[in-house]
């Protein structure tokens, strides 16, 4: 059976365009729906120029105030004194003091102020400081005759300087040991053990007089 329409009449052809023209125009609509914008019409206010009745404004020029004046300076007022000047007036000195030739007058005789005796001080610097007997070579003769190095220092392997402070008084007496920096290990022990079987020392001076005074010694232990 033959068609009855011809090939160019024929719609279905064309329908995808259709489609297509159809879907842009309804996303047109929409999207002017959404963005249509509507104004309510209102009245609209007189805004009429302001009368111009103002009163003119006057310009009140800046005033400039003086400085106050500086204060005034007071000369100080000479006074002139006269070089010489008399004093009329008589004083009377009456000593109640009956003088004949046989008084005799004893003589006025100050007395000396007893000296301040010096404190039992301990002096830190001295102008002579006290020494072992013989001088410090005597001193270390001493050390590496008595000195006896601690078992436990050489077990451990201790060596270094013991710092020892202490007084020596007018006779050269030694009292107040203190270990004013230790190695430990039986070495400070033994440094104030020497130090105190050590003979009287030579006390130290000031002025030339004996006096009490502070020293501080090294004793080094070290291994051979």
């Amino acid at each position: 059976m033959e068609a009855k329409k011809t090939p160019k009449a024929d719609i279905n052809k064309k329908s995808t365009m259709f489609v297509m023209v159809g879907l842009i125009a309804s996303l047109g609509i929409v999207l002017m729906a959404f963005e249509w914008k509507q104004y309510e019409e209102g009245e609209l206010m007189d805004l009429g120029m302001a009368n111009e009745d103002f009163e003119e404004l006057t310009e009140i020029p800046p005033t400039e105030q003086p400085p106050p004046p500086p204060p005034k300076i007071q000369q100080p007022q000479i006074i002139e004194i006269p070089d010489e000047e008399e004093i009329e007036e008589e004083i009377e000195i009456d000593l109640d003091v009956e003088i004949t030739e046989e008084t005799e007058i004893e003589e006025i005789v100050f007395e000396e102020e007893p000296e301040e005796e010096e404190a039992d001080q301990v002096f830190l610097v001295v102008e002579e400081q006290a020494m072992f007997p013989g001088g410090m070579g005597e001193w270390g003769k001493f050390l590496k005759k008595n000195l006896k190095y601690p078992r436990q220092a050489k077990r451990m392997g201790i060596e270094g300087a013991v710092f020892l402070s202490f007084i020596v008084d007018q006779q050269g007496a030694i009292s107040d040991i203190q270990v004013a920096r230790g190695i430990g290990g039986g070495c400070d022990e033994e440094a104030i053990r020497v130090l105190k079987s050590s003979p009287k020392w030579s006390p130290g001076k000031q002025r030339g007089r004996p006096v009490k005074s502070r020293m501080q010694i090294r004793i080094v232990f070290r291994l051979k």
